[in-house]
């Protein structure tokens, strides 16, 4: 079999001075970063507190997390609701928008725990290290 370019469409505009594609490039970092991916995932079986999902992501600081979580309310990803309480209770929750997300990050972040054996052999051949 031959190696060779195949033309796909592609619907991201390809003039990147455009305010369309400089859009879809702002969109594309937000939800693929890779702590959005895991706090979206995190938020898809319902609220969470704060505390909540800091535990259940291993290795984000409390700050990442709080810069994520603007990020996403920002971008209409995630409300976020203050009980009036002592302390306050503020909770998570992804909107319709979020939600919409989630089945796609949820599947990105299936496929990378399914694979990473595979990518960890591929990146250690090609980096030469696979026979250390």
């Amino acid at each position: 079999m031959e190696r060779g370019h195949i033309d796909v469409p592609s619907p991201i505009p390809h003039d990147p001075e455009s305010s369309s594609c400089r859009m879809v490039n702002s969109v594309l970092a937000r939800v693929g970063d890779k702590w959005t991916v895991l706090v979206v995932s995190r938020l898809a079986d319902g609220a969470k507190r704060f505390s909540e999902l800091k535990r259940s992501i291993n290795g984000i600081s409390q700050r990442m997390l709080t810069l994520t979580l603007r990020g996403l309310e920002r971008d209409g990803l995630v409300t976020r609701t203050v009980t009036p309480t002592i302390p306050p209770r503020v909770d998570y929750e992804l909107t319709d928008l979020g939600r919409s997300l989630q089945r796609h990050a949820v599947a990105l972040a299936g496929w990378a725990y399914a694979n990473q054996i595979a990518i960890e052999g591929a990146r250690r051949r090609f980096d030469g290290t696979a026979d250390r």
